[in-house]
């Protein structure tokens, strides 16, 4: 497995120098929404809702989309495509050739659920249950992935039925394992290119989109560079003596000694990292230790994520957080076995800043100049980041939340009660066919993105 890789700010800066000129001429080419993007939206609209709801209600964690797969390239076959199945375990790739010359464009779609019980009361909502570290969860669709791999199966029709015009192919990838593979597993985008998704078809551009709880139903965020922040996982475990809850002074007490860590390791951020210049995060997800309310247990483990977007913080973070972890520990009389990471993280995901501003245009045909806005950096992950290390990409998000409805205070992606305002599929198909349309139509768009790949 290959380490990130995160020099992006050098490339980001030379390639944001020359977009604008080419900003304005894209504008100029995709004043209006497509009219056969229009007709094909309202063409598979009800079909992409109803994909949508039955993958809701059938979730599968990460690396268990069988289902999920199968379904998509049973569609992909009726369709008359020959999608490849079984790539990172799951994953389903088909390529669409259109009947004329052009660039290549991939499109991505990912499919897994979460260990999340649902707590939203819809006709389809998920009863599913699957074991996750050992326990029984529920299952859940808590961040939209159900929505992302239904609008890709409504682009799969729509370029299907133009492609005796369509310039150029289009790679469509449904992947699985987003979330992350289980312990002890490999997944995921990494995966994919490590079993040569990209072999024999190395796209000029890729797309993909996230429906996000943050963003108003009917917006669009996106923005240039860096976009979401590398991801890394981390393991500590505090190693104490077992001992009765009424002698502390009889062991060693690693449940005292994590919460010291846990505290310490708060100043790492706030004292020792430059958040003036680029944000960054330390967060512990889990503790566990011990099993009744008199024990002082032997050992505690905790696990954590870290979200950085410079490589010299994160390697920073991972070095200070292995030495608090260690000295906090031997200062309560414990040991601590620090894996910081524990297993290789998401990178950076980096929009190409000339491809970005080239297709700026085609996102406002479809929602309006006004609808499209620039988030904040995102210190959630993808692992879409990994295609986009690859080739020239652009990710956006698509809003979620129903109007009348504070995106502010409204369930995030990855609540048991977040809640899809379904109208992001109308628009999330309409923005990602519109994209991939114009872009196959302009092929000095190639360029471009090239030059802002160098």
């Amino acid at each position: 497995m290959r380490r990130p890789a995160l020099h992006v700010l050098p490339a980001f800066i030379a390639a944001l120098l020359a977009s604008p000129a080419h900003a304005v001429e894209g504008a100029a080419q995709s004043a209006s929404e497509r009219p056969e993007v229009t007709a094909a939206a309202k063409a598979v609209q009800q079909k992409v809702v109803a994909w949508r709801r039955d993958f809701h209600q059938h979730p599968e964690l990460s690396n268990r989309e069988t289902r999920t797969a199968a379904k998509v390239a049973e569609h992909l076959r009726a369709l008359g495509l020959k999608p490849v199945t079984g790539i990172a375990h799951n994953g389903v790739v088909a390529i669409i050739q259109g009947g004329k010359p052009g660039p290549r464009v991939a499109l991505r779609a990912d499919m897994d659920a979460l260990p999340v019980t649902e707590q939203v009361d819809l006709p389809f909502a998920s009863k599913a249950t699957a074991t996750f570290r050992g326990q029984t969860v529920g299952v859940m669709h808590a961040c939209g992935h159900d929505a992302h791999t239904g609008i890709l199966l409504g682009i799969a029709d729509a370029l299907v039925k133009m492609k005796a015009d369509l310039p150029g192919s289009v790679m469509l990838v449904f992947q699985p394992s987003e979330e992350g593979a289980p312990d002890g597993e490999e997944g995921g985008a990494s995966l994919m290119l490590e079993e040569g998704v990209f072999k024999t078809f190395k796209p000029d551009a890729m797309f993909g989109l996230h429906v996000f709880s943050t963003l108003q139903a009917g917006q669009i965020g996106v923005r240039q560079g860096p976009l979401m922040a590398a991801s890394d996982k981390f393991t500590i475990k505090i190693k104490g003596r077992q001992t009765h809850g009424s002698r502390p002074w009889g062991g060693i007490d690693p449940i005292v000694a994590a919460a010291d860590v846990i505290g310490t390791a708060q100043t790492i951020v706030s004292r020792r990292i430059d958040i003036a210049r680029l944000p960054a995060v330390v967060t512990f997800g889990a503790i566990n230790g011990g099993i009744r309310y008199n024990i002082i247990p032997d050992e505690v483990e905790m696990v954590g994520t870290i979200r950085t977007f410079d490589e010299g913080m994160r390697q920073k973070i991972f070095s200070d957080l292995k030495n608090v972890a260690e000295h906090v520990s031997v200062a309560n009389g414990a040991t601590a076995v620090a894996n910081v990471p524990d297993s290789e993280g998401n990178p950076v995901t980096v929009n190409n800043p000339a491809l970005t501003a080239r297709m700026l245009p085609s996102l406002q045909a479809v929602a309006g100049a006004g609808n499209v806005v620039e988030p904040s950096l995102q210190m959630g992950a993808e692992d879409f980041s990994y295609f986009a290390r690859e080739v020239p990409s652009m990710f956006f998000f698509v809003g979620a939340t129903a109007k009348g409805t504070d995106p502010v205070t409204a369930p995030s992606n990855h609540s048991p009660q977040f809640a899809l305002d379904e109208s992001a599929l109308d628009l999330g198909l309409r923005a990602l066919l519109q994209v991939t349309l114009d872009y196959l139509h302009q092929p000095q768009a190639v360029a471009v993105a090239q030059a802002g790949n160098d």
